[in-house]
């Protein structure tokens, strides 16, 4: 993968942004709601599509087999992410607490993501669709796994609230 210093501070932003917003605060517990469940994968997958635009035209088959390959190994992470937290009723809102096994399945995910880059090279795939992609896998495995949260919170009967900090009031 070719990395300019710009795209290594951006990836690198990334990786903080996600490590404390998802990882962290998935495994220490956090509440949950409608907003904090669509926003970041929405935000990241929409930036993934704006990004992978330009490489697409010019993408060689075997970089839209390894892209197609890399989302769907990072789906099925998410959809396990999603199923190793343990959902309760806290107030008026649903509170997650991931377990060893979630942060294994984020291990997991940076290493599969990582992988699949090494793989690309050494396949001789490893063209620009390969590293503008980042963003896009990553919103879509996050956007899985809220979705099944919220299936299960639904399926549960649990509730969820619009935001997850109650509004203060003067």
């Amino acid at each position: 993968m070719n990395f300019g210093p710009l795209t290594l501070v951006v990836y690198v932003a990334l990786a903080a942004l996600v490590l404390y917003r998802v990882v962290y605060k998935q495994l220490r517990g956090t509440l949950l709601s409608r907003k904090s469940l669509v926003t970041l994968p929405l935000l990241l997958t929409a930036i993934g599509v704006v990004t992978i635009a330009d490489a697409l035209p010019n993408a060689s088959t075997g970089e839209l087999a390894l892209l197609g390959a890399d989302i769907a190994v990072l789906v099925v992470l998410g959809l396990g992410r999603s199923a190793s937290t343990t959902l309760s009723k806290q107030g008026n809102t649903t509170f997650q607490k991931g377990s060893a096994l979630t942060l294994v399945l984020w291990l997991a995910t940076i290493g599969a993501r990582v992988g699949f880059g090494f793989l690309g090279g050494y396949l001789g795939v490893d063209g620009s669709l390969t590293s503008a992609s980042i963003m896009l896998t990553l919103g879509l495995s996050i956007g899985v796994q809220n979705a099944l949260t919220y299936y299960r919170i639904q399926q549960r009967g649990l509730p969820l609230a619009e935001q997850s900090r109650p509004a203060v009031r003067a």
